[in-house]
């Protein structure tokens, strides 16, 4: 199906669409690859893991303090 015919079927604006595609779309081509919504996830994931490590961090060295 086309986008414009998708954009018919189901209500949704073309622009919707290939934003879609786009985030959906695999990075490096291949059809296991990363997408830039799974890169997006993988970051914010990482943010919080090494948050969480700090956290970690500070109640060792209170722990060891003790």
């Amino acid at each position: 199906s086309s986008v414009s015919t998708l954009s018919s079927e189901y209500g949704v604006s073309e622009v919707t669409i290939y934003k879609w595609i786009k985030a959906l779309t695999p990075v490096n081509g291949e059809e296991n690859g990363l997408t830039p919504q799974d890169i997006t996830e993988l970051q914010k994931e990482n943010i919080r893991m090494k948050q969480e490590i700090e956290i970690l961090k500070k109640a060792m060295a209170i722990f060891a303090r003790k």
